[in-house]
């Protein structure tokens, strides 16, 4: 079976002079359609950059394609007065200074959800993997909820939020987590189960589509794949191809465990949130909880068991260089790890900022 896959990052608009978030009112979007079409988009915030690869057949393509998109959006960006970051939130500006991107769909967002809405100030990372069969990419989405909390702290790239440390190598989900519909799925065991849910939110008028069921997993409403969307959009191009190769590499090695006919033990929601949680708050550096054994266990052990049990498909997929590197970010520390370093040297986050800006495009 091809797990092809699907790249989403979401960018900071960042002025050269203060480094706060800046509204480059879609200039950047309108150029970049002309060279990029549809792979660039708006979003919420007028600060916000969203790109998206092309289906990719592997990890190589969606270097190519990612590579091409961060050098294309940093390049327009420069010319037009702006630069760009990456990190799952700014370290200091304040959203309340912040302008909505006037769209019917964001207006009516604002409408119902208030100021959960205008303070989701945040930049994410969506991973989409190719699955056709539904009820398959159902199954998968089940086992891949463990799996969510060491994606995570493998990402944890948002430590600051509005001038403060926060304490939490990622604060991006505490904000995210005010909105309705987010955080880890329940289990359901058939498409019928989940249409049946997906049909009494609309029906009820929750929602008046399933795009705005906001999970850190889902399968995506319109396209058939499996979407991950837990992760902070990493610093690097590296570090989001090393987590992208390591969701596909978790797909396929479920997939394959149900070929064999086993199947991954499938744990509470309510007890993967305990990991979820330990993710946010500590990143690598903490110890998540496993569920098998009953104890804890230091989060870097962890994620290299990690990388012992999807060793068997990496090959096949062709991403050892990018699985491998996920040991070089064990070592190295995350994002929020480095943004928290620097700022510890300089006491300054405008050089936090700095170091952002010069990091997202180092590589392309």
């Amino acid at each position: 079976m091809k797990f092809t896959l699907g790249i989403e990052e979401e960018y900071q608009v960042i002025c050269p002079k203060t480094r706060e978030l800046i509204s480059h009112d879609q200039q950047i979007v309108t150029v970049a359609e002309k060279i990029l079409n549809d792979q660039v988009k708006a979003e919420m915030h007028q600060a916000v950059v969203e790109v998206g690869t092309n289906i990719c057949n592997d990890i190589t393509e969606a270097r190519t394609d990612l590579t091409h998109l961060r050098k294309s959006i940093s390049e327009i960006a420069n010319s037009l007065g702006f630069r760009i970051g990456a990190a799952g939130t700014h370290p200091f500006t304040k959203w309340e200074t912040q302008l909505i991107t006037p769209n019917p769909r964001y207006a009516e967002i604002i409408d119902e959800l208030q100021d959960t809405a205008r303070s989701n100030l945040i930049f994410g990372l969506h991973v989409h993997i190719g699955i056709e069969d539904k009820q398959l990419a159902l199954h998968l989405t089940n086992a891949m909820r463990y799996f969510l909390p060491h994606l995570y702290a493998l990402s944890t790239n948002s430590p600051f939020w509005e001038g403060r440390n926060t304490g939490f190598k990622s604060f991006r989900s505490k904000i995210f987590d005010k909105f309705p519909r987010t955080g880890i799925p329940g289990v359901f065991q058939t498409v019928a189960e989940y249409e049946h849910y997906i049909n009494v939110l609309i029906k009820t008028k929750c929602i008046d589509n399933p795009k705005k069921i906001w999970w850190d997993i889902r399968i995506h409403p319109f396209f058939p794949t499996l979407e991950v969307r837990i992760c902070d959009v990493p610093m690097t191009i590296e570090e989001t191809l090393s987590i992208a190769a390591l969701v596909q590499a978790l797909v396929a090695k479920l997939y394959k465990l149900r070929t064999q006919n086993l199947n991954f033990m499938l744990y509470h929601r309510a007890l993967i949130n305990e990991n979820k949680w330990r993710a946010s708050r500590y990143g690598l550096d903490g110890s998540m909880i496993d569920f098998g054994k009953e104890c804890e266990v230091n989060t870097k052990e962890l994620m290299l068991e990690l990388l012992d049990f999807v060793d068997d498909v990496v090959d096949e997929l062709g991403s050892r260089k990018e699985i491998e590197h996920v040991k070089t970010m064990i070592k190295n520390g995350t994002g929020a790890d480095r943004q928290l370093a620097v700022f510890e040297e300089t006491k300054d986050l405008t050089k936090v900022v700095d170091y952002i800006m010069e990091q997202t495009i180092l590589g392309t």
